[in-house]
């Protein structure tokens, strides 16, 4: 007989009090590598099968795989192990301790989302691997707040899991079947400084790329002509000119201009074609004007995500939470899920404005029919699939 995980409460307070935090800043970010141990730890004894997956050239990081059961199909329970960072003072808790207090749950990753593990440990407690006609997995990834290095790594290593994938992302007991995807560029243009007095003796980047943000504001508005999803509340594109920095000085001639910019994608849309567009633009202005010019990631792209309606895991959990699958305008791992042909809904019992907020949350009367909606899961994919 197996051992049994620890209460939901110690596996909670377990989960909180462990830093997990990853950031594209050295200094904040911190290995995943002691949350997935407590996983284990939990999870083996239970009967789980344990595989503590390596990620290439992030070696103080690394995704967990627990299976119970054989065979094809089967359902993973899915989330991300890590947080994002936090300002303790800011905080009327201890962030890294599970405060219950006023009907809440309150600690780092209450809501956004470590908790979601605990739960789903809890919804598969007293199972036995000859139970399940097809296979459980609980599946732990790794740095999803920063640059979704574990989502990637099990893509790009192609390896199948389960035929449905749930994760366990802040959607307010609601299911989404799509999101937008994101991209970041910098744009740069390179023109030649010159004193101040005298245009003739330079070229002013800056005027070049006022020109190429005039022809960037054009194009967005042909990109919400041309594409659109009603499915979503903004149900087109959207381009965000976020960050500017050009020149040095009011008397010099600005010699080197830099923008930033987040674009959010629909479903049908790549980052590739889009990327294709925007460089044309910047090419355009950069050689009329004679300026040299750039168009450059600001990190690896997030792929839009869409499941079809008619997917059997979108329609029991409709079925099980009484809502229709939404759209929402974050991005999750689902596309690097869905990459490796699993059919994958976002479910979950936080609430996304509390995610990345002091004060995280999760309310307690999320917690049994997270369970209960979980529990459903296992038994109509896994107990008893048609």
């Amino acid at each position: 007989m197996p051992a049994q995980a620890p209460s939901l409460q110690t596996m909670l307070e377990g989960l909180i009090g462990t830093l997990s935090v990853s950031s594209v800043t050295p200094d904040f970010d911190h290995s995943n590598r002691p949350l997935v141990e407590l996983l284990a730890g939990w999870l083996e004894p239970a009967g789980f099968q344990v595989e503590i997956l390596e990620i290439p050239g992030h070696p103080d990081k690394c995704n967990l795989l627990a299976t119970l059961g054989s065979g094809p199909g089967g359902l993973v329970l899915a989330g991300h192990t890590d947080t994002v960072p936090f300002n303790a003072p800011l905080w009327d808790y201890d962030p890294l301790k599970l405060t219950e207090a006023d009907g809440r749950y309150y600690g780092l990753g209450t809501s956004d989302m470590k908790s979601f593990f605990a739960f789903a440990i809890e919804a598969a407690r007293g199972l036995a691997a000859a139970d399940l006609k097809c296979p459980l997995m609980i599946l732990a990834t790794a740095d999803e707040e920063s640059a979704m290095h574990g989502a990637r790594a099990l893509a790009n290593a192609g390896r199948p899991l389960g035929r449905y994938a749930v994760i366990g992302e802040p959607t307010g007991l609601r299911p989404v079947r799509l999101h937008k995807g994101v991209m970041g560029e910098a744009i740069r243009l390179i023109g030649r400084s010159g004193h101040a007095s005298d245009p003739s003796l330079g070229n002013n980047a800056l005027e070049g790329m006022h020109e190429a943000i005039g022809a960037l504001l054009a194009w967005r508005e042909e990109l919400k002509q041309r594409h659109h999803h009603p499915a979503f509340h903004i149900p087109y594109p959207t381009l965000n000119l976020g960050h500017i920095h050009g020149g040095d000085n009011p008397n010099r001639i600005c010699g080197d201009c830099e923008l930033h910019l987040d674009m959010r994608l629909l479903p049908g849309l790549t980052a590739e074609e889009l990327r294709s567009e925007l460089t044309r633009h910047v090419a355009e202005v950069g050689e009329r004007r004679g300026l040299q010019w750039s168009v450059s990631p600001l990190f690896e792209a997030i792929p839009p995500a869409e499941t079809p309606a008619e997917s059997a895991i979108v329609r029991v959990c409709e079925e099980l939470t009484g809502h229709a699958a939404e759209a929402v305008n974050f991005g999750t791992e689902a596309p690097f899920f869905n990459q490796l042909g699993m059919e994958t809904l976002v479910l979950g019992p936080g609430d996304i404005a509390q995610a990345h907020q002091p004060n995280e949350y999760l309310a307690l009367d999320r917690i049994d029919p997270m369970l209960g909606i979980l529990q459903s899961l296992i038994q109509r994919l896994c107990l008893r699939p048609r």
